[in-house]
């Protein structure tokens, strides 16, 4: 049974929620999509797994929006406008915007999420994707100016990703509750509950209305929405066959019957701005040592692993920042690229004092789903022909990134190599994966962070890329940065042929607007 927030609703929100008498009745006005894992929280500003945005996504707006081919449209600002030196940028905002709440939406929220973004005391973990900004101001109602110290080349772009979700002011007067049980945005669906671990269940915003997302609804959702978290793969399949379940991401083995199962559609992302990659804890013993990394990425036949484990599903990726993405090309990042090359490995090792009487002991870390425990286990099996004794654990997204900046903060212990993905539209990824102190906390130096500060303020589309291109350099000569494959979640959803209107949006953005049975 859907049940009521512990927040204080608008009547047309309330209204939209609905008690249904049952769950089968639930189940006939709204869409249940099912994903291996839950979200970290509500709150834009307190996460960045994958998971939490795509479900921000569904609850706010942004600004701006992407189309289906990753270009910036309007979204809640109509227009925006970028002054000559590049440091002040004006929004104009859609008239007659309602939050969650029933309030207008104004620039005054803008400010409220902007502020509570940028914030001293606990500020989003995000913030330096924000850029310098000095001072954000509210012109008039409709009208937000942002001031910037320097030009900022990743500004606007970043103003349509989930981490700039805009927040209403209601959420202030929540609290604590905010993230948890109260999440008050503007976007196609209403917050509901949260059944942490389990469901989470949203409602049609009765008021929506859509200004740039790549849906031909332009009103409210035609369905309310149910997210649940089912971690076994075959335990959502088997849903989706039954009529339990709507949409699902599907178990990577199963491909080839969904693919021939005239009940079921089969959908994958064709704009991704994903990236998978092996990463170090660098900031300790062995991993410090750039010999170490670059013995474990010799080691490693990354294209016959992923023959193994994907057999096509994916794409080898040379680069740090995804094909698609400002920056990427294969042919440059080829010639920096660590090889597989088993006997340079020993050599390696040798020289760091490793061998068959004191072998390199290390852990392998990734999270569940898509067949990335499997790679870790053919890791470990080619780690092991070059002498390298390797543990493997699998864990959540949260506990996952957790864990990785915990293993740069420790003392000793084995050191670590975890297979990490990240989504992003901008080559800004690299300067908020390793400018220091890091996302994890791991590698950096002055060289490097130098480079990646001129890769924000250099606004020239050719000297962007040479020096976007230095900081690739150097992180794959230096075996920081390790790129394995693309697209990372595998971007691939499986539905009932029944679902009509389900689309997927650039970079990952499941859309169910236009959704009906």
């Amino acid at each position: 049974m859907i049940k009521q927030a512990g927040v204080v609703l608008a009547g047309a929100a309330i209204a939209a929620i609905g008690i249904y008498a049952d769950d089968a009745q639930a189940q006939e006005d709204a869409v249940v999509w099912a994903r291996d894992g839950d979200i970290d929280s509500l709150d834009p500003h307190r996460a960045t797994s994958t998971l939490s945005r795509m479900t921000w996504y569904q609850i706010y707006d942004s600004l701006l929006e992407f189309d289906l081919q990753g270009n910036l449209v309007p979204a809640l600002a109509k227009d925006w406008n970028v002054s000559e030196d590049g440091r002040q940028i004006t929004f104009t905002l859609n008239e007659g915007i309602l939050c969650h709440d029933g309030a207008p939406f104004t620039s005054a929220d803008v400010v409220y999420t902007v502020e509570r973004a940028l914030s001293d005391d606990n500020p989003s973990l995000t913030k330096a994707s924000w850029g310098p900004i000095e001072q954000v101001e509210a012109i008039d109602d409709l009208t937000v100016r942002f001031n910037l110290a320097e030009p900022f080349s990743a500004f606007v772009p970043f103003m349509a990703d989930e981490f700039t979700s805009m927040l209403c002011l209601g959420n202030e007067a929540a609290g604590d509750a905010f993230g948890t049980s109260v999440a008050i945005g503007t976007g196609p669906w209403s917050f509901v509950s949260w059944e942490q671990g389990s469901e989470i269940v949203l409602a049609s915003n009765p008021d929506y209305q859509n200004f740039g997302r790549p849906v031909e609804n332009t009103g409210a959702p035609h369905m309310d929405l149910v997210i649940r978290t089912l971690p076994e793969g075959q335990t959502r399949l088997a849903g989706l066959n039954t009529g339990e379940l709507d949409v699902i991401v599907p178990p990577v083995e199963a491909v080839p019957e969904i693919l021939e199962n005239p009940d079921l559609k089969f959908l994958s992302v064709d704009v991704t701005g994903h990236n998978m990659f092996l990463e170090f804890s660098s900031a300790r013993a062995p991993f410090d040592d750039v010999r170490a990394r670059l013995a474990v990425a010799h080691a490693l036949d990354l294209d016959m692993a992923l023959d193994i484990v994907f057999d096509g599903l994916v794409q080898r990726e040379l680069c740090p920042v995804s094909s698609g993405i400002f920056g990427n090309d294969q042919d440059f990042c080829a010639q920096y690229t660590p090889d597989y090359d088993p006997e340079r490995s020993q050599e390696l090792l040798e020289e760091l004092g490793f061998g068959e009487d004191n072998p390199l002991q290390m852990t392998l870390l990734t999270w569940t789903g898509d067949n990335r425990g499997r790679m870790l286990e053919v890791f470990q099996n080619q780690l092991a022909q070059v002498g390298i004794q390797a543990g493997i654990e699998i864990m959540d997204i949260g506990t996952l990134n957790a864990r990785v900046q915990q293993e740069n903060l420790r003392d000793g212990g084995p050191g670590t190599m975890d297979l990490m993905g990240w989504t992003w539209f901008d080559p800004d990824i690299l300067y908020l994966l390793w400018h220091s102190p890091g996302a994890y906390q791991g590698y950096n130096t002055p060289e490097l962070d130098a480079l990646l500060e001129e890769t924000r303020t250099t606004s020239d589309p050719e000297a962007r890329l040479a020096v976007v291109q230095e900081v690739m350099r150097h992180l794959l000569e230096e075996a920081v940065h390790v790129p394995v494959y693309s697209p990372g979640w595998l971007w691939m959803y499986a539905t009932r042929a029944d679902v009509e209107g389900f689309k997927l949006g650039a970079f990952d953005r499941p859309l169910f607007n236009d959704v009906q049975f």
